[in-house]
């Protein structure tokens, strides 16, 4: 059987996925290779993750976690159930994928699945985390934060849910940015300084956002024509963008179900540039409001621990595979070195070039 395989790489660590299915590795390519480095590679340099079309062993799997009657928890937002042998072997099942799950203590990490799609998610998931554990390892943390670079040095944006993070980086990465980070950032000293690098997943933008940013009728126009973007999107999204819809939209719990694009669909379909890494320079901390004019607010607001992702924090990939460090250093030095970057606490409204202008005064010009 032919085997390829895909080396994903970034700071100094790296993982490997290999697959008896080229969609598979292929994904992994294109899913890591704007953001880190991601290479094809021969099949005996050691993989960490395993990722077969085996349909057979999916129903193995799931039959035996079935019978140890094991736990259950939500991992990638669906349901998976788990069983654990005397030796510390991990099984996991995900019905609703078709995918399933075999960690040895020690040893590679193999994940199986019915179809090509499921399966190179569910890679690339796991390949992501094994090399989260041995960032963290190395002292790296994860900021629940988005971020643009020029020449290096990094805007932090920092804020609760619906804060505008997403909304301030995208308009600076219109105006020449580039994108570092949608959502996430892995960031840790560096000397005297703070180095940032992209934590590599889809990119969600809201219907109503991408038509005020100018995006939605390019993006439409490509749907129309057939063109897939990442298969985690709401199949009422992709209806709304052949229909023409522009008005947002939400699921029973108040979730606004968004347009969700690949990495590279960023530059491709949007003219974005990314960055691989950069430097901490400054934090702003947006405030979306209707009505209101772009201002400063003269309120204090610093990082703080609840701004970090934290193996008791993590709410959509718990570590179930036992790959994250057991001792993680707390998060006290990088908030003194945090603290001592200028920051700005910013209110911003519905208008996007007001807005726009905005935040390229306070940014500086683009190169």
């Amino acid at each position: 059987m032919t085997r390829t395989a895909a080396r994903i790489a970034t700071a100094t660590r790296a993982a490997t996925v290999t697959s008896n299915s080229t969609a598979v590795t292929e994904w992994a390519l294109r899913y890591f290779g704007p953001w880190w480095s991601a290479t094809s590679i021969n099949t005996d340099d050691g993989p960490q993750v395993i990722a077969d079309v085996d349909p057979g062993r999916v129903t193995e799997i799931a039959q035996h976690v079935a019978d140890r009657s094991g736990e259950e928890t939500v991992y990638a937002s669906s349901r998976m159930l788990l069983g654990r042998n005397d030796d510390g072997t991990v099984f996991a099942s995900q019905p609703d994928d078709k995918t399933a799950y075999r960690a040895e203590p020690g040893g590679p990490l193999h994940v199986y699945g019915c179809d090509d799609v499921p399966l190179a998610l569910a890679a690339a998931r796991l390949a992501r985390e094994v090399i989260r554990g041995r960032l963290l390892a190395d002292g790296w943390s994860i900021l629940h934060a988005s971020a643009i670079v020029r020449d290096g040095k990094t805007v932090l944006t920092l804020g609760d849910k619906g804060a505008g993070k997403t909304t301030t980086a995208l308009l600076l990465a219109r105006a020449g940015w580039q994108l570092l980070a949608n959502d996430r950032v892995f960031i840790r000293p560096d000397g005297d300084r703070l180095r940032v690098l992209p934590w590599p997943s889809a990119a969600a933008i809201g219907l109503g956002l991408l038509d005020a940013l100018g995006w939605y009728d390019q993006v439409r126009d490509r749907v129309q024509r057939g063109e897939q973007l990442h298969p985690t999107q709401h199949r009422k999204v992709t209806g709304a963008l052949h229909s023409g819809s522009r008005t947002p939209l939400w699921n029973a719990s108040g979730k606004e179900l968004k347009p969700q694009f690949f990495p590279d669909q960023l530059a491709t379909w949007l003219g974005l540039t990314l960055a691989t890494e950069g430097h901490a320079a400054r934090i702003f901390f947006p405030r979306i409001t209707p009505g209101a004019e772009p201002a400063f607010l003269n309120e204090e607001r610093r990082v703080r621990a609840g701004d970090f992702f934290t193996v008791g924090t993590e709410d959509r990939y718990p570590d179930v595979f036992g790959l994250l460090p057991a001792d993680i250093p707390g998060s006290e030095p990088l908030l003194e070195l945090l603290g001592e970057l200028p920051r700005h606490i910013l209110a911003l409204g519905h208008d996007v070039k007001a807005n726009s202008d905005f935040l390229k005064q306070l940014a500086g010009p683009a190169a």
